[in-house]
């Protein structure tokens, strides 16, 4: 999640990548960024290595053409083959909600302006399994933050709401520095096993980080690691590093984008790092990191 008014400090921060939240798509050979930073909605950014990013000139997103008027969070987006549309998956107002474009820099817009649940909800995630059945992932404030998952309608829109099935809460010694909070779910697949990546403590506790658990089905029951967490204070100036996102580049490599604190004394404005991340005999390890830099 993000602080409100951190939107005026992140745009005085020359060069780093001033989102949190992130999210990477790779599509046609370039990298779009999106991420928390923006109070009318999202900025995008894209790149074609990953280290040298550029600021779109529009916003993808509005507030004016979606549902919401602050506190947009947590933005990722997804090219829908079978629609051949791009989806924003976001939060508002402490409601998750969805928004549809026919470009990865948008303008992404709704037809009609409402979130996907009516109850509040964060961090909304979406995974696409082999079959090609969609599913969201996303945390319900049900005994602090608590990472639940659905399946979608063919529309990608609704909630099959008698799927909601619980996935994860926090309870490890690692995860509970600060306060109740598993967030930022990210999921992917291989080999017939399922992987949830997430984040745990409160994001202004310099030991936020990151963990992953495992499931032979996208509802679960899920195991976490015992190794966790696999992303937490990964160089001595990154504190605060977690609710990122993996991507495949465009070698096919694995990566994880994932904000950190501005400094191990400041939280915000919070930026943005990228990952080499591994998956070896069942394991999620994370690796050199990149330091996105935005050129003029």
């Amino acid at each position: 999640m993000w602080a409100v008014g951190a939107s005026a400090q992140q745009a005085s921060v020359p060069g780093r990548l001033p989102i949190a939240d992130p999210h990477v798509l790779c599509y046609d050979g370039i990298y779009y960024a999106y991420g928390t930073g923006f109070n009318r909605g999202f900025q995008v950014y894209y790149s074609d290595d990953l280290e040298n990013w550029h600021k779109g000139e529009r916003p993808a997103l509005d507030k004016e053409d979606v549902y919401g008027e602050k506190w947009f969070w947590a933005p990722e987006v997804y090219y829908v083959e079978a629609k051949q549309k791009f989806y924003l998956y976001y939060s508002a107002e402490e409601h998750i909600a969805v928004a549809v474009a026919d470009l990865p820099m948008g303008p992404f817009r709704q037809e009609v302006k409402r979130p996907m649940l009516e109850e509040k909800a964060i961090d909304s995630s979406l995974f696409i399994d082999d079959d090609g059945t969609p599913y969201l992932y996303f945390v319900r404030f049900t005994g602090g933050n608590v990472i639940w998952m659905a399946e979608l309608e063919e529309d990608f829109e609704t909630i099959k709401t008698e799927t909601l099935t619980q996935c994860l809460q926090v309870g490890e010694p690692w995860e509970t520095v600060m306060a109740s909070v598993a967030e930022g779910p990210s999921v992917l697949k291989r080999d017939g096993v399922y992987y949830l990546i997430y984040s745990a403590n409160h994001y202004e506790s310099p030991d936020y980080g990151v963990g992953f658990a495992t499931a032979s089905s996208p509802f679960g029951p899920w195991e976490k690691y015992p190794g966790n967490p696999v992303l937490q204070k990964p160089e001595p100036d990154l504190v605060g590093t977690g609710h990122g996102a993996y991507f495949t580049d465009n070698d096919g490599n694995l990566r994880y984008i994932f904000h950190a604190h501005y400094s191990t004394d400041r939280i915000h404005p919070r930026t943005s790092y990228i990952a080499d991340m591994e998956l070896t005999d069942g394991v999620i390890k994370m690796g050199r990191i990149i330091r996105p830099v935005v050129v003029q």
